[in-house]
């Protein structure tokens, strides 16, 4: 609140000082900028002012203590103001004391600030060296095959990693700030003699339009920029791996970092791209074939299997096995509950074991979920609230969401599966087939910053076929995706 009133302050008094046409910037109004910035910052104990003499007069810096090591003020500025002013003067920035709000966000974003006295003059030092986290392994992207390392939440370090990977000067990151109360750096991310422009501009625009208090994470600036927030599908890849962004990134697509955020986001993004991983290009194309097989078909076989259970017992038991049949009647012989209410029952059951072993200790979530499942399935089974078959339908249906390598796609598996219980519950096959035809439909009416959500199949591009459900040898995979592909090209 204090440095929301400081701004105010701070744009009233620009625009005070704008209605006189013989302004002068001089050292009273450094003298005066000084001022206001310790005025309101009193109860901001992480600012510090120090008066320190030197070879060209008193000099005042003016930094965050929080934002600052010790160790890199002594290097960067101290000794420098000690021993070698010229040092400053070559490393440093002038800045115009009469655009306070410049000065404050750069107080604010861990620059030094440093006032000569005796030459009215007003620089900044970048002494930004707060503390990060170190770059590891991903927790939930892992692979066999391939870099383990994983984005941290440093934006440096984060745009360090894919350089390190793309070491071409066409690679441009552009740098902005969002964010009306949080003031959040982000990068875009492209390579500029290959980026589709329309793409580049109409993103430019929806960040131009973002109008959001804060973003502590790049999940949130995601689902503001989409192109239909009401869509349960995610329509922009996010990953945490440096090769994987790297990927898109020369194929032509754009990369969103954000600072304070591990995660990086994808534009455009295609439904096909949802299924894919960076570890089906170390494979071989016979190995990623069939895992991209198993994660695209077993989307469609988890929200399929259960509202199958439901369906057939309720309204089409004729589509059974005459065996299958009495075995499943055996099996639900004690159940009092239809079909229906067992599978939402049991489903739910599911929902809470996953949420409570992942909001507890690594270890302790694990022995929660096993055990968990474990001693709740065949206690229900025994009590008679539901039946063995479905509890291992309903486990396959689970494994079977954790497919996709994109987390938010498992999530969404798990939303849509409910309304195709609750249309077979209703409606039988009936109903199911009109959910399907709804999903379908949803599919083809989204699009991912205006390219259609399902590309390469709708509109067909004969050469993006070679990289998606079936994953050709590498010989063949060295065009871009129509995608991302600008109409020159």
């Amino acid at each position: 609140m204090k440095f929301k009133k400081f701004i105010r302050a701070i744009k009233s008094s620009e625009n005070d000082k704008a209605s006189s046409n013989t302004k002068q910037v001089n050292g009273a109004d450094i003298e005066e900028t000084i001022e206001l910035i310790k005025k309101n910052t009193t109860q901001i104990n992480d600012v510090v002012f120090k008066k320190i003499p030197t070879n060209e007069g008193i000099v005042t810096i003016v930094y965050s203590n929080s934002l600052v090591e010790k160790m890199t003020m002594q290097v960067m500025v101290l000794i420098p103001l000690a021993n070698h002013l010229n040092q400053i003067h070559q490393v440093s920035e002038k800045i115009d004391p009469a655009d306070k709000t410049e000065i404050i966000s750069k107080l604010m974003g861990g620059q030094t600030l440093l006032y000569f006295h005796d030459n009215s003059l007003l620089l900044s030092i970048d002494t930004y060296s707060a503390s990060t986290r170190a770059i590891t392994n991903t927790e939930t992207e892992s692979t066999v095959i391939g870099p383990q390392d994983a984005f941290t939440e440093s934006l440096q370090v984060n745009i360090s990693l894919v350089k390190r990977r793309i070491k071409n000067p066409m690679l441009k990151n552009e740098n902005r700030i969002i964010g009306t109360e949080s003031n959040t750096e982000i990068s875009l991310l492209y390579v500029e003699d290959i980026v589709n422009k329309e793409n580049l501009e109409m993103l430019k625009n929806r960040l131009d339009k973002v109008n959001y208090p804060s973003f502590p994470d790049v999940s949130i600036l995601k689902q503001l920029i989409e192109d239909n927030p009401l869509s349960p599908f995610p329509q922009y890849y996010m990953s945490v791996r440096p090769d994987s962004i790297v990927h898109y990134i020369l194929d032509g697509r754009i990369a969103i970092l954000m600072d304070n955020s591990q995660a990086a986001i994808v534009c455009p993004t295609s439904f096909m791209d949802m299924f894919i991983s960076v570890e089906d290009y170390y494979n071989r194309w016979t190995t990623a074939t069939l895992l991209r097989m198993l994660r695209f078909f077993g989307f469609f076989l988890t929200i399929m299997i259960t509202p199958m259970y439901v369906s057939a017992l309720t309204f089409h038991p004729e589509i059974l096995p005459y065996e299958l049949l009495l075995n499943l009647q055996e099996s639900r012989s004690k159940v009092p509950f239809p079909p229906l209410i067992e599978v939402l029952f049991i489903e739910l059951i599911i929902e809470v074991l996953r949420e409570a072993g992942s909001r507890m200790p690594a270890k302790v979530g694990q022995t929660i979920g096993i055990v968990g499942g474990i001693v709740i399935g065949t206690a229900a089974v025994e009590a008679g609230l539901i039946s063995n078959i479905l509890i291992v339908l309903v486990a396959t249906s689970a494994l079977l969401s954790f497919l996709p390598p994109i987390f938010l796609m498992s999530n969404t598996s798990r939303f849509v599966r409910y309304i195709f219980i609750l249309s077979a519950g209703l409606f039988g096959l009936f109903g199911q087939m009109l959910a399907l035809a709804w999903l379908l439909a949803h599919l083809l009416n989204l699009s991912s910053l205006g390219t259609p959500f399902m590309t390469p199949v709708i509109p067909r591009k004969a050469g993006d076929l070679l990289d998606g459900i079936i994953r050709f040898p590498t010989a063949f995979l060295k065009g871009r995706s129509g995608i991302s592909r600008s109409k020159k090209k």
